[in-house]
C-alpha cells in the first residue's frame, strides 16, 4: 500500500541542528483519513482506494458526497483523494488510517 495520508497545515516553526543552523518546518496534522471507496481492477481497470479527511456537517456537504461517504458508514468529509496501491487485499472499506 502506498503511504498516502490527508492533512491540514498548522503554521511553520523552526528546527536547530546541532551547529546553530535553522532550519525551517512546515507543522502538519495528519490524518485520521477514513478509507471511502476501493477501486479494483476488474470493476474499474485499476487498484487504488480513495480516503476521506475531515468531518463536515451534513447542511454544509452535497447529497452525492452524504450517499458515498455513507456506503463506508462514515460521516460525510470536506477532503476525498484518490490513491493508488498494488495490494487491495489488506484494506476495508471504513477503515481508519492514521500515522
Amino acid at each position: 500500500m502506498s503511504k498516502t495520508l490527508l492533512g491540514r497545515k498548522i503554521g511553520m516553526s523552526r528546527y536547530f541542528l546541532e551547529d546553530g543552523t535553522n532550519v525551517p518546518v512546515t507543522i502538519v496534522e495528519a490524518g485520521p483519513c477514513v478509507v471511502t471507496q476501493i477501486k479494483t481492477d476488474e470493476h474499474d481497470g485499476y487498484d487504488a482506494i480513495q480516503i476521506g479527511y475531515e468531518d463536515v456537517k451534513p447542511s454544509r456537504a452535497t447529497m452525492p458526497i452524504i450517499g458515498h461517504d455513507a456506503k463506508a458508514s462514515t460521516a460525510p468529509k470536506r477532503f476525498h483523494s484518490e490513491c493508488s496501491t498494488e495490494n487491495i487485499d489488506d484494506i476495508e472499506l471504513g477503515q481508519t488510517l492514521d500515522v
